[in-house]
């Protein structure tokens, strides 16, 4: 575990006259307990937090874990009368999880409360597909924007999929960035044989999580959902099977040991040469461009995530929230905003950390600073926020997709009669958990 105290020099000076007082004044003095994950992103947002703490006089201990100890911590603390955290970081399908559990506040008050919410915050500015995917609940099908939706969390480190390629491997062969399934599929076999020894994509694909989330990856853009609106399972359909098979391609023809690949792993294969192309989050860009830790730093080019039935690049990542529990709401609040605000969002980007607004990504300065950043603020129009399903008994069903996919990568398991388990147990799941309660209206 590691722990940061962040101090500021001075505190925020109240503001005379008609423009009444420092909104900051009354919570000067306090210290927020925030929970964060080891994360690139979370680590340049701690690079800034000494500017919240000088401009507000509010002091900021951050708690920062590995995600999956992370996430144990939070159930703990959750569950707690007062919990020891003012502010969280979740991961995105831990929305259902608490918001089922009444452990996270809905964000309408604090944004409704002249004196926290600053006028300037610019709420459409934040990207749409974040915002539905990370942070609203209540609305279409319990987890998207709907007419009774509402907010519980704000995208802090949100992300979504984009292609990163070898630009000199290409440029050596001729060869042109995919923009389709067909052409992305072609190349991730074509590559080894132009590049002996380089494998064509680095992908994700170990057992669990990471194989049902790459599986995922390719389902949307190819056409396919895991439900229908009547929460019957189709992830068995031709979309589904399309998408086993282009994941068993892309892991066949790609590096060594990729069966292996957690997401760091395949990252890792990439800046060092291993493969010739990546798609994943957007959060390893700033890694592959360090030539302190990659072999490819300014040899990568980025296009959007290649386009199957249509264009559905995933959303994922973290957002922000406060608990229930929290001791000092109100000044977490403030935290919240400040790191979410214009100004808190382009500074830690211009920090290597994921913008969660358009007008970040279309900064000049930070355009300058990191040139692939106007390419992912283009892929964003077509992030997804209903790739995978936000519902609180998504992590066994996830788990099961991951352990089947990993069958089909390993052990040859036909990957029609692999989904078509999937779908049957899938079913179950759902029935118990009361999905088909309600018939639908003659």
């Amino acid at each position: 575990m590691r722990h940061w105290k962040l101090t500021g020099a001075a505190i925020a000076v109240a503001i005379a006259g008609a423009a009444g007082a420092d909104p900051y004044e009354e919570y000067a003095g306090t210290t927020l307990v925030v929970n964060f994950p080891a994360h690139p992103h979370y680590d340049a947002a701690i690079r800034v937090l000494d500017q919240f703490t000088e401009e507000t006089g509010i002091e900021v201990e951050v708690d920062q874990l590995q995600y999956l100890k992370m996430r144990e911590r939070q159930t703990l603390e959750l569950t707690k009368d007062e919990g020891d955290y003012d502010l969280i970081a979740f991961v995105v399908f831990s929305k259902a999880d608490y918001v089922y559990a009444d452990q996270l506040e809905n964000l309408a008050r604090y944004f409704m409360n002249p004196r926290l919410a600053d006028p300037g915050y610019d709420q459409a500015d934040l990207i749409p597909g974040y915002v539905e995917n990370i942070g609203v609940a209540g609305g279409a099908k319990g987890y998207l924007p709907g007419q009774l939706g509402s907010a519980y969390g704000v995208p802090f480190g949100a992300e979504t999929s984009i292609l990163a390629y070898r630009t000199d491997i290409f440029e050596r062969h001729g060869l042109t960035p995919p923009d389709t399934y067909e052409e992305l599929l072609d190349l991730a076999c074509r590559i080894p044989e132009l590049e002996p020894g380089v494998g064509g994509m680095a992908s994700r694909a170990a057992s669990g999580h990471q194989a049902s989330h790459a599986f995922l990856l390719h389902l949307a853009p190819l056409g396919g959902k895991v439900f229908d609106d009547a929460w019957e399972p189709v992830i068995n359909d031709e979309a589904g099977v399309a998408a086993a098979n282009a994941l068993k391609t892309i892991v066949d023809c790609g590096p060594e040991g990729g069966t292996t690949f957690g997401p760091a792993e395949a990252a890792a294969a990439f800046k060092q040469g291993q493969a010739a192309m990546f798609l994943d989050s957007i959060a390893f860009a700033a890694g592959f461009e360090d030539p302190s830790e990659s072999t490819v730093a300014g040899k990568v080019g980025y296009v959007m995530h290649p386009m199957g039935e249509r264009r559905a690049s995933q959303t994922g990542g973290f957002g922000l929230a406060i608990p229930k529990n929290a001791p000092n709401k109100e000044a977490a609040f403030l935290l919240l905003q400040w790191l979410t605000s214009k100004e808190g969002d382009f500074a830690v980007a211009m920090e290597g950390g994921n913008p969660s607004r358009f007008s970040t990504y279309a900064d000049p300065e930070l355009n300058a600073k990191y040139p692939y950043s106007e390419t992912f603020g283009e892929a964003l129009k077509f992030a997804d926020p209903d790739w995978r399903p936000i519902i609180p008994v998504w992590g066994s069903i996830n788990a099961d997709i991951g352990t089947t996919m990993s069958q089909v990568l390993t052990e040859g398991l036909d990957p029609q009669e692999a989904l078509d388990g999937v779908a049957e147990r899938t079913r179950d799941t759902m029935e118990e958990a009361g999905y088909y309660t309600w018939s639908p209206a003659e």
